[in-house]
């Protein structure tokens, strides 16, 4: 199999999908980083000392730069720490997630068998490749999905009571 010179172009319709769900990723990373501070700041109790408080300073520093997949293994042991009710539902959402995050980010389009459909060309770490065609409905879904997991995530950090200055969207919606 040859490459092309250049990728196909994709139709406005699938980049606009491609992009809202990219952009509802973001927001998934950026509440996961403050439900990992709230939980794990909660955890740590009023009478932490001066040493358990500069160890998870440090480790908040870290997980500005963390990736997605590194953000909701942290999330999940919080979570796990915290005894989170029903968090195995949101962890599997959130592994899920990750890995339809990683197809939309680094795949090479391609179109597909149907009009309006388009071939992600991608291979996972597992070597698996994505077998099917998507439309923009099938990743406009996985941009829903995604809200709902960090609406999830949100309400999960404000109800620790260290909320800090979230400037997020509503819960609702």
């Amino acid at each position: 199999m040859t490459l092309p010179r250049a990728p196909d172009r994709l139709s406005d319709e699938m980049a606009s999908a491609i992009g809202h769900a990219v952009s509802a990723f973001g927001f998934l990373e950026e509440a996961l980083k403050r439900a990992i501070f709230s939980l794990t700041r909660q955890g740590l109790g009023e009478d932490a000392d001066d040493a358990a408080l500069e160890r998870w300073l440090r480790r908040m520093e870290e997980i500005a730069d963390d990736t997605l997949g590194t953000l909701i293994d942290g999330f999940v042991a919080a979570m796990r720490q915290a005894r989170v009710e029903d968090r195995h539902i949101l962890a599997e959402s959130l592994s899920r997630l990750r890995l339809q995050r990683n197809l939309l980010c680094h795949a090479s389009w391609r179109p597909g068998q149907q009009p309006g459909h388009w071939h992600p060309t991608f291979i996972n770490t597992r070597g698996e490749r994505y077998p099917d065609d998507m439309s923009a409905g099938d990743v406009h879904d996985i941009h829903d999905i995604t809200l709902q997991a960090a609406r999830r995530v949100v309400s999960i950090m404000r109800a620790t009571g260290i909320d800090g200055e979230w400037s997020g969207h509503d819960d609702e919606g």
